[in-house]
């Protein structure tokens, strides 16, 4: 789209980044499966790989389906720019990799998805870099954390699976100070309920495989950029701001200014990482997004109702819902998701770990898997799959204790799921 008038978000999910195709007129993005591009002679192509001209060269780096994803992505999160990879995970490590160094250090929420504090307190001390976990309620505690060797702080807008909600302003206050950017993953809130650009993030990550595809079908993530952050103002980010030795000394941040960071994820963190989203996954996520905004508002309602249902039930000892006027966090749904909590919670069960499995196993409707955002409602038992590998104490601190279900509401009737749901829980008590 041009620019021009302000549209509203309904309209930008369809329509961001797309054109009809030039070619054809094809009014859907087509699925460009191709790896390579041609060049015009051998001067383009030599202005491509000097990042002087901006273009397609091989779809591990640019692909046209994709880069429809990625201006609309980032359009609806208010971003400059955003780069499209193969998955959440690996939309995280490619958020951190021009930030960190060896010896570096990430300020981190203890209430994230269980396999984000793997891959933080496990798999990136490989690369030299490492985790500091923190309740990110406790602002001093995060202030206490923060030292010479931070480069960003990370938190879930809605953390997964307990559907709390981070106080993205204050965090940002706090990265802001430390001269470090914040990181936000926006997958189960969606640019729809929450946008944390607005609220003084830097950065945004998204698992696409989740609400915004919104269908189950494919696998991928998406950092996005806000061209707020000066890279430039310390020694701190080097990958930025000092000469890059492959580009014969090119400064991404002296070079492409609000789009450094973006320019940087494909030119660097897609070419030598790799970690690159197919065009098909691209496209079946461009359809998903266009009824994003409908799906959340569904989700939404349909939490609502079913988490005040559940709060009352015989059988439940509690409901960690943020829309639930009992919620300690319900006074920050206003001010950080301001279009409802979104449509992920948990519930403990009287009856513990044992209530639990039965509960799962008996439920017809919601469907037993290791994913959540999807239009059908979903369940899991978090402390024996998901968070399985935390220790006990990390597994309470995410909210996944052994008592806990992690419940994904769905799009269908209400009436449907509360019903489902009551069966199984009075088979799960015998």
């Amino acid at each position: 789209m041009t620019d021009g008038p302000t549209y509203g978000f309904d309209t930008l999910q369809i329509h961001a980044g797309a054109r009809p195709d030039p070619a054809t007129g094809a009014r859907q993005t087509p699925i460009y499966q191709s790896t390579a591009y041609v060049f015009r002679d051998a001067e383009h192509a030599a202005a491509l790989f000097n990042l002087q001209e901006v273009g397609y060269i091989y779809s591990r780096l640019t692909n046209p389906t994709v880069a429809v994803l990625q201006e609309r992505i980032a359009t609806l999160e208010g971003g400059v720019g955003a780069v499209c990879c193969s998955s959440g995970h690996a939309a995280q490590i490619m958020a951190l990799f021009p930030l960190m160094q060896p010896g570096c250090n990430v300020v981190a929420s203890n209430r994230l998805y269980g396999g984000t504090v793997t891959q933080f307190s496990q798999t990136i001390k490989r690369f030299g870099w490492s985790a500091k976990f923190v309740d990110t309620d406790d602002l001093d505690a995060v202030k206490a954390a923060v030292d010479e060797n931070t480069r960003a702080v990370f938190c879930e807008s809605v953390a997964n699976p307990g559907g709390y909600i981070s106080d993205i302003e204050a965090l940002a206050a706090i990265a802001d100070e430390a001269g470090v950017p914040l990181i936000v993953d926006n997958t189960s809130a969606t640019p729809y309920l929450c946008n944390p650009i607005s609220l003084g993030a830097t950065l945004v990550v998204h698992s696409t495989t989740k609400y915004l595809t919104g269908n189950g079908t494919v696998t991928g993530g998406c950092i996005v950029d806000s061209g707020k952050f000066d890279w430039s103002a310390s020694d701190k980010f080097p990958s930025m701001s000092q000469p890059e030795p492959a580009y014969h000394g090119l400064k991404f941040h002296e070079t492409f200014g609000p789009l450094a960071f973006t320019f940087h994820g494909i030119a660097v963190g897609l070419r030598d990482l790799g970690m690159t989203m197919n065009p098909q996954a691209a496209h079946y996520t461009l359809m998903g997004i266009e009824t994003l905004s409908l799906r959340m508002e569904r989700h939404v309602q349909n939490a609502k109702e079913i988490a005040g249902w559940l709060e009352t039930h015989e059988l439940v000892d509690y409901v960690t819902y943020a829309g639930l006027e009992s919620s300690p966090y319900h006074d920050r749904v206003e001010r950080i998701c301001p279009k409802g909590a979104g449509g992920l919670f948990t519930v403990a069960l009287k009856g513990g770990y044992a209530a639990c499995v039965k509960f799962v196993e008996n439920l017809e409707i919601f469907s037993h898997v290791a994913n959540l955002g999807d239009a059908r409602s979903l369940v899991i038992h978090s402390a024996s799959t998901t968070h399985r590998q935390l220790t006990p104490e990390q597994q309470e601190a995410a909210g996944a204790g052994p008592n806990v279900v992690r419940i994904s509401i769905g799009i269908e009737a209400a009436a449907d799921l509360i019903a489902d749901l009551d069966q199984a829980l009075r088979k799960a008590h015998g």
